[in-house]
């Protein structure tokens, strides 16, 4: 029987792309009087270039901004700032997402997030998304000092839950970090599909939406 489910954050829990979006439109509302000589437009769609669906640290993306767009009434130190206190007050989640988490704790699993990034900022997107009750484990990279797709960190949060890789399940949408990550150390992996990604991984299962997670959960110990 399974017992813990273990969950990706960025583009699994939390819809990334959305968020940063709105995030970003924000963020040029509050602060333009000290750069209106870009355009919106122009300051939302290079941000999310630079960002390159996250894989570049914040710090680089606002230093190549404020150069590129000839800002000089605002540091780039100041813009980050904004970035890591505001970015949670945007914060979307995927479509289904609590009344998942709910029931799946109303079904009797323990449930984890193993994440990459850094601490108070992935902490803040979850305190955003308020689903932090539902967890019982919260593993970000960072604070861990590993990172996915490292057998050590999906370890370490199967040990917090007193799971075993056998009687547990992991939900991510990168092919590699997750899927493969989780598939290495023994785990069932279920991809959220996201074609951002070019390959596509060899998961047991592969959701669209959150809520067809319950009932591949059923598949997988009938099986």
């Amino acid at each position: 029987m399974l017992k813990s489910i273990l969950f990706d954050l960025d583009d699994t829990l939390l819809d990334r792309n959305a968020s940063v979006q709105q995030f970003i439109a924000a963020q040029y509302d509050r602060l333009s009087r000290s750069f209106n000589h870009v355009s919106k437009a122009d300051y939302v769609s290079r941000f999310i270039e630079l960002d390159c669906h996250g894989r570049v640290w914040k710090d680089q993306v606002y230093q190549a901004l404020v150069v590129e767009f000839g800002i000089e009434t605002i540091r780039w130190q100041a813009l980050l700032e904004d970035y890591e206190t505001q970015f949670q007050w945007h914060c979307i989640p995927f479509p289904f997402l609590t009344e998942t988490l709910y029931q799946l704790k109303l079904q009797g699993y323990l449930l984890g997030i193993v994440t990459n990034g850094l601490g108070h900022v992935q902490n803040r997107s979850i305190d955003g998304l308020e689903i932090r009750d539902y967890f019982d484990t919260i593993l970000i990279s960072e604070v861990e000092q590993v990172r996915k797709p490292e057998p050590e960190i999906f370890s370490r949060a199967l040990d917090r839950l007193g799971a075993t890789a056998q009687n547990s399940v992991f939900v991510g949408d990168h092919p590699k970090a997750d899927i493969e990550g989780a598939k290495g150390v023994g785990m069932k992996t279920i991809w959220k599909q996201d074609f951002y990604w070019l390959e596509t991984p060899t998961a047991d299962a592969t959701i669209d939406n959150l809520n067809e997670i319950p009932a591949i959960l059923q598949q997988f110990d009938n099986n």
